[in-house]
């Protein structure tokens, strides 16, 4: 629930909140506690007291108003909304140097498919996120019309909310997110430093065969010079090579566009009863697999 008034964001659910208050504390500015939950928020009311910031004890139903869910969990924070930074070129060197993985999510608009990718993202060490900017329909209700000529209300996308920071259960504190408005144009210049690994459940390419060809596979910039931009000169400093993984909309999957910059395309074998799994169990499955690369 986003505070129009006071520019607020509600972060509510008990992991989400406590390690929002062990990791970053300075970023709460108001606390409503349920009386049970209180022991376990002593030291995050000693610093907004420090910061002469509020805390209250509250019933569940005021918990409830001031988030609008029911699944507060006896606790919520307000702080200000996160800032999701454009993302730069220094960002992909870093990236390239570390040797990390991270990911694109394409067009993945729904609030806890985000909070549970976000979950598993911490959990696998993986960052940062590329989130993507939705297009405005055009006149005639069309969704990705939208030109140069006709950006975007950058000011009105929210891309991180109370649901996501709930369901991610104390992630979003680990990870860094950045927003792009063209995927395929960032992975394209992405793909000249950084392996670019898209999900397709029709791809030839198995899962288990990913950590293989990511060590055969050379990044363009680093087939130019030996060696990819930002290592040493054997490579990333981290000794192997840093991964995108680009996970698109559970309805219409990647964009053909998009999967053209991918350096493999690789899905998850199944029986084939069911298509394809949901989209954060399959981000999930994907950053296991390359976490243990």
């Amino acid at each position: 629930m986003y505070n129009k008034l006071t520019d607020e964001l509600a972060v509510c659910g008990l992991n989400a909140v406590r390690t929002l208050g062990d990791v970053h504390p300075e970023r709460i500015n108001r606390l409503f506690v349920r009386q049970d939950r209180f022991p376990l928020f002593t030291g995050v009311c000693k610093n907004l007291a420090e910061r002469k910031r509020p805390y209250k004890i509250c019933e569940d139903e005021e918990l409830e108003r001031i988030c609008k869910t029911a699944h507060h969990q006896g606790i919520v924070a307000m702080i200000y909304e996160p800032a999701v930074e454009d993302a730069a070129p220094e960002d992909l060197d870093t990236w390239a140097a570390e040797g990390k993985t991270g990911l694109l999510l394409c067009d993945v608009g729904n609030d806890h498919n985000l909070g549970a990718i976000v979950r598993s993202a911490a959990f696998f060490d993986a960052s940062p996120i590329i989130l993507t900017e939705p297009n405005p329909p055009d006149l005639s209700g069309r969704q990705g019309a939208a030109n140069e000529d006709s950006p975007p209300d950058r000011e009105k996308i929210r891309f991180l909310t109370t649901s996501a920071y709930r369901v991610a259960e104390g992630g979003m504190e680990y990870v860094e997110f950045r927003r792009i408005r063209r995927p395929a144009a960032f992975l394209r210049s992405a793909s000249e430093q950084l392996v670019v690994i898209g999900t397709d459940p029709r791809a030839r390419i198995r899962i288990r065969d990913l950590p293989r060809l990511i060590d055969q596979h050379i990044p363009r910039r680093a087939s130019k010079s030996g060696r990819p931009q930002g290592g040493s000169q054997d490579g990333p400093q981290s000794g192997k090579p840093g991964v995108v993984l680009v996970v698109g909309n559970e309805e219409t999957g990647l964009p053909i566009e998009v999967k053209d910059q991918c350096s493999f395309l690789a899905r998850i074998p199944g029986i084939g009863n069911i298509e394809n799994l949901n989209i954060s169990q399959t981000a999930a499955l994907f950053l296991q697999e390359l976490y243990e690369r």
